[in-house]
């Protein structure tokens, strides 16, 4: 099952030095392990554009869907047997990245 790790923070790229070293050794371990399936970062949300086309015109919006103070600056996901393990994972890659996380699985494609 597939896990998706968002990483929670209030910018984007604010990891220091010795934050990205350890999260390379992390992503390294993941990899090695064969729980690695994709991860990244991603530019503040005040990048972001909203689109709704559920009326058959799209309407495009400018900045984030909801405004906080807090926001996802970038994610991991895994691949994990099971939820224990996911958490195992995410646990490691909060210490290593130094920020709080949130572990939630994809749906079923079945």
């Amino acid at each position: 099952m597939q896990y998706l790790v968002s990483v929670i923070d209030d910018k984007s790229n604010s990891g220091t030095e010795e934050e990205m070293v350890a999260i390379d050794a992390f992503n390294a371990g993941v990899q090695a392990a064969g729980h690695w399936v994709f991860a990244g970062g991603l530019a503040s949300p005040s990048t972001a554009t909203v689109i709704d086309n559920r009326d058959g015109q799209a309407l495009f919006t400018d900045g984030p869907f909801v405004e906080t103070k807090e926001y996802m600056a970038g994610f991991w996901v895994f691949e994990a047997p099971d939820l224990d393990v996911a958490l195992r994972l995410a646990a490691d890659g909060s210490r290593a990245c130094n920020r709080r996380v949130e572990v939630r699985p994809f749906l079923d494609p079945a």
